[in-house]
């Protein structure tokens, strides 16, 4: 039922509307009132142009638009009024052209210093100078490796004056036995500016051809590393690399004391990449390196490597190395090993070669050893040195079989007699007294298992296990000198300790630093403590003496004039390829010290896998011998003047 017209309910939105279900309105909706003129036209909504929403159609109202801008700037900007415009874009060029200009004045005037100098720097480059390395000596000042200065001689065409071109063609190719077409050709060459006319030259030889003041022909310095020839202390001393720095040894080493610091020079660079060296200056000035003294004796560091390789060539060891060492101090005045290289020309060798034996081959001591487990029952008061024990050629410990290097049966032997026969059944009996903690201790403070203390590349500490690990068989293997592994300089230093009276002395080879003054820094002192009591060592010192003695095994070692003590020693070889002592060889030993009633310098000579003769008495001893006497002889050490007392080595001895 429809609603009578006259009640239908009116649209709250507009007067005179209906609602959105009812008809068309009877009536026209009132106009606007005229707004003023304000030169732009507005359009009116829909609705208002006599467009009524038809029934249920929802009335879209458009955005209202935004108001107009204000009168003044209308006129401003009206295209018949273009004086406006052209006062606004003057003003702007004019800020321009005073900002361009004011720029300029900057650049041109108040900091023309500055960009000058700016635009020099991207044409030079600050290039090092290079400086005079340290040489290395020994301790009397003889080099093992100094820097000879030399020179680059080149030539700047652009420098030459012409009227002076044929003195310095004429010149130069005499000088340097050079063609004159050849040297004229850099002369004239376009566009160079650094042509090299000779390398290497000495410095004497251009400061003759200096003093001529040929415009446009200058040198550049270099340095050249020189070894002398035969010092044979290649291992130890290295080598520098290409660039001058050290590479392998002291060299590699000791780099920041002898290398020193590089001056800093500017050079003028070409378009082609050239540096121009004459158009350069001085930037800082180089600082040369310190020299470094060893405490090494040339002439011994020579005689020892020299006797060293003879004596492996004719043995056919795979190896070899001596160390020499002066007692009391730690200085080591020979380390030798062979095969060795030349230091002067690498090319031949490689990084086996490089290595220094001395401190980086390691290997099991042998009866070199048994110093120490003696040493430790002395000390401990476990024996005394004519103790009487009886010996057996051979003895069962757990599953194993131990026996001695010969067989002379049962014997009644004493501690001295134990020491000088190298018996190894009575070196284990003594042992097992001792004990694996005591015997182990002993070890690590003579040394063993530990740096050596030179801290030179490559060293290898050896290898000591802990008691808490050693097996059933480990103490006896261990008394004698099996199952653990040392360097040349541990087992030398164990020997230097006895010879010192039980103080050990940690080995240095640096004996301290001369700098460009002359002046003389000697190195830190070493560190001292002691291992065993002075009665010990005495004790010991006498075992060792008998070692050398008719009755010992080693009769090779003794030299004439003076008493010699020292100890054999002979162990197998861990085979790489197996991993057991089966086809390893042999490694023989001999260590040292002489006179052995006034102890002066130690001998420690070790030969890997010898070939003929593999025992350390008649393989090392002669070794020993021949360096021992020359080393007494260089150091002018006096003849001993008194007889070796008369020690008891068995029971039924007088």
């Amino acid at each position: 039922m429809s609603t009578p017209r006259d009640r239908r309910p009116r649209d709250p939105r507009r007067p005179g509307a209906t609602s959105r279900s009812g008809s068309r309105p009877s009536k026209r909706p009132q106009r606007e009132p005229r707004r003023p003129d304000t030169g732009a036209r507005t359009r009116a909504p829909a609705s208002s142009r006599g467009r009524a929403p038809r029934g249920g159609e929802r009335v879209r109202r458009r955005p209202a638009s935004p108001p107009p801008p204000p009168p003044l700037l209308r006129r401003t900007f009206r295209r018949g009024e273009p004086h406006g415009r052209i006062k606004v874009g003057g003003a702007l060029v004019l800020v321009v052209l005073l900002l361009f200009a004011g720029r300029l004045v900057q650049i041109q005037v108040l900091e023309a210093e500055h960009y000058a100098e700016a635009a020099s720097n991207t044409r030079l480059q600050t290039i090092d100078i290079p400086t005079l390395r340290g040489q290395i000596t020994d301790v009397n000042g003889k080099p093992f490796a100094l820097s000879l200065e030399v020179r680059t001689v080149f030539v700047d065409p652009e420098v030459v004056e012409a009227d002076e071109r044929t003195r310095v063609v004429d010149e130069l190719a005499t000088r340097f036995d050079l063609g004159k077409d050849e040297v004229a050709a850099k002369v004239d060459a376009k566009p160079g500016r650094y042509e090299v006319i000779a390398r290497e030259v000495l410095p004497q030889d251009w400061k003759e051809l200096d003093d001529l003041g040929l415009a446009g022909v200058g040198s550049e310095v270099a340095y050249e590393r020189v070894y002398p020839e035969e010092t044979g202390a290649a291992d130890l001393v290295g080598f520098v690399g290409s660039e001058g720095h050290g590479l392998e040894g002291l060299e590699g080493y000791l780099d920041d004391t002898l290398a020193g610091e590089a001056g800093k020079r500017r050079v003028e660079v070409g378009k082609d990449g050239t540096q121009i060296p004459m158009a350069g200056g001085l930037v800082q000035e180089p600082v040369p390196g310190q020299d470094v003294r060893l405490t090494l004796d040339q002439d011994i560091q020579w005689y020892a490597a020299q006797t060293l390789a003879d004596r492996v060539e004719k043995l056919e060891a795979e190896a070899g190395s001596v160390l020499v060492q002066r007692v009391g101090t730690g200085e080591v005045l020979a380390m030798a090993d062979y095969p060795t290289y030349s230091p002067g020309d690498i090319s031949t060798s490689g990084s086996e070669e490089w290595l220094n034996g001395a401190v980086a081959e390691i290997f099991e001591p042998g009866s070199t050893n048994k110093v120490i487990t003696l040493g430790a029952a002395l000390e401990e008061g476990i024996t005394a040195p004519e103790t009487v024990y009886t010996v057996p050629y051979s003895i069962e410990y757990y599953d194993q079989t131990f026996r001695n290097s010969t067989d002379h049966g049962t014997q009644r032997l004493t501690t001295n007699g134990i020491m000088a026969q190298s018996s190894n059944v009575g070196t284990i009996k003594i042992a097992d007294q001792v004990g694996a903690g005591i015997l182990h201790s002993y070890m690590k403070d003579f040394g063993l298992g530990q740096p050596t203390g030179l801290q030179l590349p490559g060293e290898e500490a050896g290898v000591l296990t802990d008691p808490e690990e050693w097996w059933g068989t480990q103490l006896p293997s261990v008394s004698i000198g099996h199952g653990l592994s040392v360097n040349a300089v541990q087992m030398a230093s164990v020997y230097s300790t006895i010879a010192n009276g039980g103080v050990r002395v940690d080995p240095r080879v640096v004996a301290g630093t001369v700098d460009t003054d002359g002046e003389f820094t000697p190195a830190e002192e070493p560190e001292r403590r002691r291992v065993v009591g002075e009665e010990t060592a005495e004790q010991l010192a006498l075992m060792l003496e008998a070692v050398t003695s008719d009755q010992g095994t080693a009769p090779e070692a003794r030299i004439d004039g003076y008493r010699v003590a020292g100890k054999t020693g002979t162990a197998n070889r861990i085979n790489p390829e197996t991993g057991s002592y089966e086809g390893g060889g042999y490694t023989a030993t001999f260590a040292g010290f002489a006179p052995a009633d006034d102890p002066q310098v130690v001998v420690q000579v070790v030969l890997h896998n010898p070939q003929e003769t593999y025992y350390g008495g008649q393989a090392a001893g002669p070794v020993f011998n021949d360096i021992m006497s020359f080393a007494l002889k260089s150091l002018e050490v006096p003849p001993t003047e008194t007889d070796p007392p008369a020690i008891r080595l068995f029971e039924d001895t007088p």
